[in-house]
C-alpha cells in the first residue's frame, strides 16, 4: 500500500489550503484514513480523522476551521484547511489504517505518506 499526498505550500494567514491523499495498492477497503502533522521541535500530533462510515475525529486546534473528507470508491481522503493561521505551520502526514486487502486479507499496518509542507505566513 501507498499513499500518495499532495496540495500543500505557502499561505498567508486567513487563507486556505486543500491536502489530497490517495492509496494505492491491493486495496479493497480502509477503516480510518487521516491526517497528522509535525511541527519542528515537536512530535507528530492528530489533525482529523475519518472512517469508512464517514465518522470524523478533530484536534481542538482544528475545530471549525478544516474539514476531512473522503472518498471510498477512489480511496482517497482530502484535508480542507481554511482560517490558516501561523501554528498551522507543520508537515503534515496522510495515514491509512486498518486495510481489507483485495484477497480479503486484514492489514492493520499503519500506512504514512511522505509528507507535505504547508507554511502558514503571518
Amino acid at each position: 500500500v501507498q499513499l500518495q499526498a499532495s496540495g500543500g505550500g505557502l499561505v498567508q494567514a486567513g487563507g486556505s489550503l486543500r491536502l489530497s491523499c490517495a492509496a494505492s495498492g491491493r486495496i479493497f477497503s480502509i477503516n480510518r484514513m487521516g491526517w497528522y502533522r509535525q511541527a519542528p521541535g515537536k512530535q507528530r500530533e492528530l489533525v482529523a480523522t475519518i472512517t469508512g462510515i464517514s465518522s470524523t475525529n478533530y484536534a481542538d486546534s482544528v475545530k471549525g476551521r478544516f474539514t476531512i473528507s473522503r472518498d471510498n470508491a477512489k480511496n482517497t481522503v482530502d484535508l480542507q484547511m481554511n482560517s490558516l493561521k501561523p501554528e498551522d505551520t507543520a508537515v503534515y502526514y496522510c495515514n491509512a489504517y486498518g486495510i481489507l486487502t483485495s484477497t480479503l486479507r486484514s492489514d492493520v499496518t499503519d500506512y504514512w505518506g511522505q509528507g507535505t509542507q504547508v507554511t502558514v505566513s503571518s
